[in-house]
């Protein structure tokens, strides 16, 4: 009865309407998915059945579709009621299935508890089993090292008996080896020191040590006594094997041994060369050298075998030799300071210095540091073949012209540095003063003779190979340079190569000034040279003073030569500083002497300028003074510009031939030119005033001539055409497009006003009223018509920009070159139209 009620009241709940949040639906469609539309979470009931009954005639089987729907209802009302009916049992059954669990886990416990306790059994055990075992090892270790001791103990005590034993007896040579092997086995027992027995022992083998050292060294005085007679028959074999026993002992036997061999060989020597003999001066330097080389080959002969290699005991000697000889000439040139000469220092120096390269050549140097290694002959290798250049490895021509490419090119290695260089060679360095002085007076004598001989021969001659290219006294003088350089960097590296450079830089400059300065063709204008305002105010018809060719081809050839200076002072600075002592690096500086060569450069080059410019002056001044106002018809170009570019056709061919070999400054030459010239012309154009139309588009095409020249001017003259520089093309195009936008500004109408300024600012990108003034004056206006045009001129101005300078000049572009060529194209047809 209750089943049923609650099966009544399930029912009803069906019955009611469910809201499913969306979340929910989609879970169910995922697990149970469906496509009967009595499943969708839209259901529409009255859609539905609009779908089961489309029509009125589909009614007819409406008993039908009701049936299967009651069908569909039960099947279902049973499935929930099945599916209630097994949910009623669930709570229990899990219940039971936590307390199962729960006693399986128990269980698990205490199994791994039992596990546990076992491995600490096991553990336990296993310590006991190795606890023997150790004890085991630790008495074998201390049983080896025992036995091992044992030995070392007997051995050290049946080699000290022996060592007393051979050491009464002499036997050197049993006791070389066997002295070493005591020595080795004795250092085992250094943490037994505390033994009496031990203890006893190793004083005995320092006694015994103690005695070999005095026996030995009693037996090279016996064999070499102080007074230089030696044993007969030579060295003997116990000398040799003491040699050996003294490698083993106290560092201080074997030095001892080898100070008094080497003071008794070396006896002979202080005596021939004392002070006061004549074979003891300066001129007989080389018999000191000739004596120890007979002696070094003695010695080989005799004592050779005696001492072992790595003693070095002829390098040893040949050392000594050096410092009491360095030591004795010191003594020696203190006492005669007064006789020595140039010459002479030179030859003791170059003797000495040869001597020490074949010691370089025979011996490593070793014995200089006390380092390790032997003496035996060590192959250098081959220094680098000597350059043409002086200071260059590569090959240079007359003119210098590779100078600046070598620098780029990479550094031979230097040959290594000789560790005997100076070793005697440095007591000549306190007189080198006399070295210094005397390259001093060569290297007045030298310039003088320069100066004689240029006034001699006079300037290049005009059409020979002499013609522009490089003095040959700057060759001279800079291959002097290198041989002083050379020479004195192997007599020192010190303060003797400071004053050296000192030297050089006085007469570099002497060069630059009575050579090169002094020989420039002097202009007929002050001594401030030649300038517009000089030139602009020289008289009407005048001509101005030119260089003849045979001048324009000194000057060139006084610029190439400052060219070669200047690269090869800046080579001489660095290998000075190669040379030089690297604390004394800082102060080689010919920094002075290259702006020296500099500033021959550019004056060369302003003469140049000069020289060209004040010869087209004349014209210009023509052109001023012409009655443009008059001009009546419009013809070819002006007789002036036909002036100026017989002036450039004269001058500029010759100076690009001469300085083909420094195109730089060819190409320095033209700008300066240009800059000089364009502004002058456009002066001068200011004055052509007042300018009628006709006379303006005569000007304009002159101007366009003058243009075209300029243009031209690198290559003018040349068979073989080149393409202008970027950087002059934009200052040619730059300033003469600047003349030509004057004279068309002046051909164009005043009227209406406004239009006129407008065009004028927009054309000559001028904010200056000076030049609208003068470009007034041009077009003849009246005064009281300038001012109006003035005022509105400042009022048209733009404004200009913020946080630039208030000045009057204005920035605009420029127009490019080929607009201006069209518009210069067009001029041209209009005119010949008119023609």
């Amino acid at each position: 009865m209750m089943m049923e009620e609650e099966e009544l009241e399930f029912a009803e709940d069906l019955e009611a309407i469910l809201h499913l949040t969306p979340e929910v639906q989609l879970a169910i469609e995922q697990v149970f998915p469906s496509q009967d539309p009595l499943d969708r979470a839209d259901f529409n009931a009255v859609e539905y059945i609009n779908t089961l009954f489309p029509t009125e005639q589909s009614l007819a089987n409406i008993d039908d579709v009701v049936n299967k729907i009651r069908l569909k209802i039960r099947r279902l009302d049973d499935n929930i009621r099945t599916v209630v009916r097994g949910q009623t049992n669930v709570g229990q059954d899990g219940r039971q299935a936590l307390a199962e669990a729960q006693v399986a886990i128990g269980q698990l416990f205490g199994k791994i508890k039992d596990i546990k306790d076992k491995a600490e059994k096991s553990e336990q055990m296993v310590k006991e089993i190795t606890r023997d075992i150790k004890q085991l090892d630790h008495a074998k270790r201390h049983l080896t090292t025992s036995i091992t001791t044992l030995n070392h103990l007997h051995m050290l005590a049946g080699g000290v008996d022996s060592l007393e034993a051979m050491t009464r007896k002499r036997q050197y040579g049993e006791v070389a080896n066997l002295l070493q092997g005591v020595v080795n086995v004795l250092e085992h027992f250094h943490k037994y020191m505390g033994i009496p027995q031990i203890r006893q022992l190793s004083e005995r083998v320092k006694a015994a040590q103690s005695e070999l050292g005095t026996q030995i060294l009693a037996d090279f005085e016996e064999a070499f006594p102080a007074q230089g007679s030696k044993r007969a028959g030579g060295p003997s074999n116990v000398l040799r094997d003491a040699c050996l026993v003294a490698n083993v002992l106290d560092p201080r036997i074997k030095q001892e041994i080898i100070k008094k061999f080497i003071r008794q060989h070396l006896s002979e020597y202080m005596v021939l060369f004392q002070e006061n003999q004549d074979v003891a001066w300066l001129d007989k330097i080389d018999r000191r050298y000739a004596w120890i080389k007979r002696q070094l080959v003695d010695y080989e002969e005799k004592y050779g075998r005696m001492f072992p290699e790595e003693w070095c005991m002829t390098e040893r000697i040949a050392v000594e030799f050096c410092h009491i000889t360095r030591t004795e000439l010191a003594k020696v040139m203190r006492t005669r300071a007064k006789e020595i000469e140039v010459k002479l220092l030179l030859f003791a120096i170059q003797r000495t210095t040869n001597f020490e390269g074949l010691l370089a050549k025979r011996f490593s140097g070793c014995t200089l540091t006390d380092g390790p290694g032997c003496c035996f002959q060590v192959k250098k290798p081959e220094p680098p073949l000597e350059s043409t250049n002086p200071f260059l490895e590569g090959e240079v021509g007359d003119d210098g012209s590779e100078m600046e490419e070598d620098l780029d090119r990479p550094k031979k290695h230097k040959a290594p540095d000789n560790p005997f260089h100076g070793i005697i060679s440095k007591c000549f360095e306190p007189h080198l003063y006399v070295y210094i002085e005397s390259q001093d007076k060569n290297l007045g004598e030298m310039i003088d003779r320069f100066v004689s001989d240029f006034r001699a021969q006079g300037p290049p001659r005009v059409g020979t190979e002499d013609g522009g290219a490089v003095l040959p006294s700057c060759a001279d003088l800079f291959v002097y340079y290198k041989k002083c350089m050379v020479q004195c960097s192997q007599l020192s590296t010190g303060e003797p190569m400071i004053a050296l450079t000192t030297i050089f830089q006085k007469y570099l400059r002497e060069y630059a000034w009575k050579i090169l300065s002094g020989n420039l063709p002097k202009t007929s204008s002050n001594s401030g040279g030649l300038t517009i305002k000089s030139l602009l105010q020289e008289k009407e018809g005048s001509e101005a003073a030119k260089f003849n060719v045979e001048e324009l081809c000194l000057i060139c050839s006084i610029l190439s030569t400052a060219e070669y200076c200047l690269a090869t002072t800046q080579q001489l600075e660095e290998k000075l500083k190669e040379k030089v002592d690297k604390t004394l690096v800082e102060r080689i500086n010919l920094t002075g002497e290259m702006d020296t060569f500099s500033n021959v450069i550019s004056n060369s080059i302003q003469l140049l300028v000069q020289d060209l410019d004040a010869a087209c002056d004349p014209a210009l001044t023509a052109m001023s003074k012409m009655p443009w106002q008059s001009v009546e018809h419009v013809g070819d170009q002006s007789p002036y510009v036909t002036s100026v570019i017989m002036h450039i056709k004269q001058n500029v061919p010759i100076i690009r031939e001469n300085l083909a070999s420094t195109r730089k400054y060819f190409t320095q030459f033209c700008i300066k030119f240009t800059n000089s010239f364009i502004p002058k012309f456009i002066n001068h154009l200011f004055r052509c005033k007042p300018i009628s139309m006709v006379g303006a588009e005569q000007l304009l095409l002159d101007t366009h001539s003058l243009k075209t020249v300029l243009l031209d001017l690198p290559s003018i003259g040349s068979q073989v055409v080149r393409k202008a520089p970027a950087s002059y093309t934009k200052i040619v195009v730059k300033g003469m497009t600047r003349a030509e936008m004057i004279l068309k500004v002046v051909m164009a109408p005043h009227e209406p006003t406004v239009v006129f300024v407008d065009n004028y600012i927009k054309l000559l990108a001028d904010g200056n009223p000076e030049t609208f003034q003068k470009t007034l004056d041009m077009k003849g206006l009246k005064r009281s018509e300038q001012s109006s045009m003035l005022e509105l001129f400042r009022q048209r101005l733009p404004a200009p920009p913020s946080g630039a300078d208030g000045g009057p000049s204005l920035s605009f572009s420029t127009p490019t070159p080929e607009q201006e060529n069209s518009r210069i194209r067009k001029l041209e047809k209009l005119i010949k139209k008119r023609l």
